[in-house]
């Protein structure tokens, strides 16, 4: 067969019909950091193993880039997992919890963890990486898969196979330690050399690098808060015997998902109620309350939620939009693309909202604005408010967190909460999943059902909301008086059938074609589940409907 001439990384090449993309990256490894970790052809993601079929273009990822990052994250999690195989044995398998900062916090079963283990268990992980290690994919039945998961102790993920409706399963190899991953991964280990395992909580963290420098492991970052805020996660999860995938399948099919959704939404008012009686406490001083939080988090449901609970206790609070103090469109800062930039702190004006917020404060009437999202300026329509007593004013949005956004106002007069949905629920044992994939499946079925809006818009403009967060919002979440995470343990269930069919409308032509296949096959893994015994003022109703709050 002849040769395919394809345009590789820019430049037209002749390669031979069926050579790997990793026989073809080798000429290609100085224009990637770190090493390549993946190919993108026709809008598809190819593993380096993969021959080389067709003449479309060809790109290689190294971990600069989201997708070859998460193949960077999933075979270290592979390499961690070999390397406790080999120095603690079968028995005393890893549990890779969940995400904290970019890194990601590791339990072992059944041990108590030293210095001593975690120093053994990196030199074996580096050993491995210095002889690059060969990561072989088999793709077997799935009655074979669970007979090897079971060889080695994974009992969750055999269990996890048990839902699986596809008749094969891929299975990735490290010198005899095999493994169920739902990304993709890269033919050795050779090029994950950035990565450090240091004592956190009960367990470890398994530290990694960033996109922006994929070679170095940055300095750690502050994160006792929202650290706690996963501990407790975890502790829900225990408590309503759900901690994977595969128990919650278990509890739709034992009947028993209206009673998840009743105890995880108790545990939501809960902590609702702690949050009010901690303003509640200080309303002696307190005037405003400051909600900050990523997009898809639930902000505008839980301030309605606080609200009535200040309510019950004797409080007045007044709802004040942020976005009611924005720039007229024009003067909105442009980014370094000559874009508006919605999401800098600039799109809000500052010296008014900090002028309203002091009137306010010391009991005088002001003039309340509004935003024309028409005609993109700011309106008077003559709507006043006076500060009684017992009054307070809740705000919601982006910058509530940035001392910034309230400089004039004296810090006793404020409280600062956070909110994000914090999931703690794992795929198994070695999988786990990202929150801002939930968020973003959250965002997928309001933007379809509010905005018209497909998932291809969704996906498309994902990127600039979660670069918006990390400047934004992320930054100051250890700031926050209190943290309440929005998460529950069933919504992908009942997400899944409401998302589906928009993820199969997304375009093969399209790049958002990569996001949708991979999120398709994330929740292969669930059970649908209906949405009938979740109660109307839930966060969860602010996206798929039925809300009793307006959001």
């Amino acid at each position: 067969m002849e040769n395919l001439q394809i345009n590789v990384m820019g430049k037209q090449v002749s390669v031979p019909f069926g050579t790997t993309f990793g026989t073809l990256a080798k000429d290609y490894t100085d224009h990637c950091i770190g090493g390549i970790l993946l190919a993108k052809q026709d809008n598809r993601l190819q593993e380096l193993s993969s021959p080389i079929e067709g003449d479309s273009p060809i790109v290689f990822l190294d971990a600069t880039d989201e997708d070859g990052m998460r193949v960077y994250h999933g075979s270290v999690s592979l390499l961690l997992v070999k390397a406790v195989y080999d120095l603690l044995g079968k028995e005393h398998g890893v549990c890779i919890e969940h995400s904290l900062r970019g890194d990601l916090y590791c339990e072992i079963k059944d041990m108590e963890i030293t210095e001593d283990i975690l120093a053994q268990l990196e030199k074996r992980m580096g050993e491995l990486v210095a002889k690059k290690a060969t990561i072989n994919k088999h793709v077997v039945s799935k009655g074979r898969a669970v007979a090897i998961m079971m060889e080695q102790n994974m009992i969750d993920k055999k269990e996890l196979l048990r839902f699986r409706q596809s008749a094969n399963t891929n299975l990735y190899e490290l010198e005899g330690v095999y493994d169920n991953f739902y990304g993709y991964m890269p033919e050795d280990v050779g090029s994950l050399g950035a990565f450090a395992l240091v004592p956190y909580e009960k367990g470890f963290l398994l530290r990694l690098p960033d996109r922006s420098n994929p070679n170095v492991v940055p300095a750690i970052e502050k994160a006792e808060k929202i650290g706690k805020v996963y501990l407790e996660q975890m502790e829900w999860c225990r408590l309503m015997g759900v901690s994977n995938v595969a128990e919650l399948n278990q509890v739709i099919v034992d009947g028993k998902f209206g009673d998840l959704i009743r105890v995880n939404e108790a545990l939501h008012e809960k902590r609702v109620v702690q949050i009010a009686e901690e303003i509640y406490g200080k309303k002696d001083k307190l005037k405003v309350v400051l909600i900050a939080g990523p997009t898809s988090s639930g902000k505008t449901s839980f301030a309605n939620r606080l609200c009535i609970q200040l309510q019950s206790m004797g409080m007045k609070p007044h709802k004040l939009s942020m976005d009611d103090y924005f720039v007229n469109r024009v003067d909105t800062p442009l980014d370094e693309f000559g874009n508006r930039n919605y999401e800098c702190i600039e799109t809000v004006d500052i010296p008014l909202l900090n002028a309203d917020l002091k009137s306010l404060i010391e009991g005088e009437l002001v003039e309340m604005p509004h935003f024309n999202f028409i005609s993109g300026e700011r309106e008077y329509h003559g709507d006043t408010m006076q500060l009684q007593e017992k009054d307070i004013l809740v705000m919601e949005g982006i910058h509530g967190l940035n001392e910034r956004l309230t400089e004039l106002i004296a810090p006793e007069y404020k409280f600062k909460i956070f909110i994000s949905a914090i999931t703690q629920l794992n795929i198994d044992d070695h999988n786990r999943i990202s929150t801002t994939d939930s968020r973003m499946l959250r965002r997928m079925v309001r933007d379809a059902r509010t905005r018209s809006a497909n998932a291809s818009v969704t996906i498309g403009t994902w990127d600039l909301v979660t670069k918006g967060e990390e400047e934004n919002i992320f930054p100051f979440q250890e700031d926050a008086d209190a943290i309440f995470n929005s998460a529950t343990l069933y919504e992908i269930s009942v997400l899944k059938t409401y998302v589906v069919p928009l993820l199969y409308a997304v375009e093969k032509t399209t790049p958002e074609y990569v996001t949708a296949k991979r999120m398709l096959k994330f929740l292969a893994y669930f059970l649908a589940a209906p949405d009938q015994d979740i109660p109307n003022n839930s966060l969860i109703k602010e996206f798929t409907g039925g809300s009793c709050f307006k959001v």
